[in-house]
């Protein structure tokens, strides 16, 4: 099946954060208090998904106190941490909203990813992502994990679906 067609019924994207949302780095400053950094345009690429009506969410095996404040901030609802297992975690999001599986995209970057992203209509990898992932994707982004990546497949889907030019009108006119 050809990227555009699977692009066609996507209403969920899901994403790993730490190398997809991040570059990947986990920092730590003198007191113990993580940090990351997020790419401005991959919240902007969120805010056009949600504007189109569609949901997006995270999934991630580790537990952050910014990823919560990062996904308010998005008024990004579903946010799923500690997930060591991340396939049932999305298969309960997706029975959840209503929808089926091939409705759905995930973003990832390394191999607790790959079982999602082989069970979605839509298994995308970042650019930098590790070999095995690159290999499972439908799509590989030009860009790396925390430098637009989200963004860019979230351009791809929405320019796939004719949905793209009439949510940028705003800013384009």
């Amino acid at each position: 099946m050809k990227l555009e067609q699977r692009c066609q019924e996507i209403e969920l994207v899901l994403a790993d954060v730490d190398g997809v949302l991040t570059g990947g780095h986990i920092i730590f400053n003198n007191q113990g208090i993580e940090t990351k950094q997020f790419h401005i345009r991959d919240g902007m690429g969120i805010r056009l998904w949600q504007r189109a009506g569609y949901t997006f969410g995270l999934i991630t095996g580790r537990s952050s106190h910014i990823v919560k404040i990062r996904a308010a901030e998005l008024n990004v609802e579903i946010v799923r941490q500690t997930a060591e297992d991340k396939l049932p975690v999305a298969q309960e999001i997706l029975a959840s909203l209503g929808l089926e599986p091939r409705q759905a995209c995930y973003i990832g970057d390394d191999l607790p990813d790959l079982p999602v992203m082989r069970a979605v209509g839509l298994g995308v990898a970042v650019g930098d992502a590790c070999p095995e992932v690159r290999q499972a994707a439908h799509y590989v982004t030009e860009l790396a994990g925390g430098h637009g990546a989200v963004r860019e497949t979230i351009e791809v889907i929405l320019k796939a679906q004719r949905r793209w030019n009439d949510l940028i009108q705003k800013y384009t006119s």
